[in-house]
């Protein structure tokens, strides 16, 4: 489910080629996610990093992560009997 949401984020990704011709890319919704890299592909693979570190942050302080193509990131509490 994972690696299907990280997908789904990055379909939403928004590039583009700045003016030292480097990439940037940054995906709406998702504030505070973004990357730059010499090529698409390096700002891509940098972006992935960023949205998986992102969504682990969001897990640890109990935040809330948007629902992405209809999958919904949560965490449930398990307790012990």
């Amino acid at each position: 489910m994972l690696i299907e949401y990280i997908q789904g984020a990055l379909e939403k990704a928004e590039y583009k080629r700045l003016e030292d011709m480097t990439w940037f890319a940054e995906i709406p919704g998702y504030e505070g996610v973004w990357a730059n890299g010499e090529t698409v592909e390096k700002c891509r693979k940098e972006l992935i990093g960023v949205l998986e570190e992102w969504l682990l942050l969001k897990v640890k302080d109990g935040d809330s992560i948007p629902i992405i193509e209809g999958i919904e990131m949560s965490i449930k509490e398990v307790t012990n009997a």
